[in-house]
This record gives C-alpha cells, structure tokens and sequence, in this order.
C-alpha cells in the first residue's frame, strides 16, 4: 500500500462529525505511543497515516473544505508527513507558556531544528532533514514548530526489527538533551513505520 493518503480514504464533513469524538480519544491514545518528550520543553511527535489523516480531517472540518481541488490541496501539503519505509517522520514542538520566555528561548535555539537526531544502536547517528517545505528559522529566531525526517539505511532498519534499542536526542549547546533508550512502546510503534 502507498504511503499517501488518498481523498477516498477521508470521511465527509457529516460523517466525520457523527464519529469525532471516537476518533479524536482513539488518536489520543495513539498519539500518546508516539510521543518523545526531550527535555523540559521540546517534544517530537512521530507521523504516520493515521496521524496525517486526523490532521486533514480536522483542518477540511475547521475550514469547512468539501470542494476536490481544496482537498487535494491539503492531501498535497500533508502526504509529505507520512514516513515512506525507509525514514521516520516527527514534528517537533517547542513549548513556552508565558509568552516573554517563549520570544526569549525561540532566539536562544535557532538552528535547533538542525542539532536533532536519532541512533540505531551499533550505528552510526542520523541527523534530522528539517524543514524541506520551508525555513522556519531566521537571523532573530527559530519557530516552535519544525518537521523533521530521519532517513535510515537498511541495516539500521534491520538491527531495528531484531531488537536494537534506538536512542534520540538534541545537541544544541542551548538545549542539550538525550533519551537513550527511547521507550520501549515509541520504538515498537516507529518499527510500523519501517515496514
């Protein structure tokens, strides 16, 4: 099956909002197995189908979108998230609460984006390609959302599914932080992804 998600595979703006509320405490769940908490304030949230799709269903409900070409828009923008087998995808969410810490922190991680990266245990460390459909850094700050891709190598895959540990981590001098070993239930979860 193809990665990408298809308009016939999305429930109508009705049908969804008969089956919202399952589907969102279902996703919940879901994506609380794909949850990576590095440190105090940045959080990567690992993508796959069924967290791409609840994202296109909710934005075609919150921007009324049932016309095919506005469809196929964010099908185009989102589809791009969806790990293709041979890489694993996150978001990477930076969280400030009060507002003047936020601007304050933003400034000091620009290029965190950048400094991520994941290892297969006996491999060498993969860097994350950050950001390919836009820069969302600048010469003052970084955005406190970024997308991430770790592109793996066969072997690496392979030391995956025979159960090598994965570790993760961040290597900004402003935000140095590493979970080595990632939880058991994420990297059960991500080995889906590399099927």
């Amino acid at each position: 099956m193809s990665p990408r998600l298809h308009a016939g595979e999305l429930l109508s703006l009705e049908q969804y909002a008969r089956e919202r509320a399952a589907i969102r405490a279902r996703m919940i769940e879901h994506r609380a197995l794909r949850r990576l908490q590095l440190g105090a304030h940045c959080t990567w949230s690992f993508e796959d189908r069924e967290t791409v799709r609840y994202q296109v269903q909710e934005m075609l409900r919150a921007e009324r979108i049932f016309e095919p070409d506005a469809i196929a828009e964010e099908l185009a923008a989102y589809n791009p998230l969806i790990p293709d087998g041979n890489n694993l995808k996150a978001t990477l969410l930076l969280e400030y609460p009060d507002p003047a810490e936020r601007a304050l922190r933003l400034a000091e991680l620009r290029g965190i984006e950048h400094r991520c990266w994941l290892k297969v245990e006996g491999h060498e460390t993969v860097n994350a390609i950050a950001d390919e459909d836009l820069e969302r850094s600048n010469e003052q700050k970084t955005s406190a959302v970024h997308f991430l891709r770790f592109e793996l190598t066969p072997g690496m895959i392979a030391s995956l599914v025979a159960g090598a540990t994965l570790a993760a981590g961040i290597d900004l001098p402003a935000y140095m932080q590493t979970v080595d070993p990632v939880p058991e239930s994420l990297r059960a979860a991500l080995l889906a992804d590399l099927a």
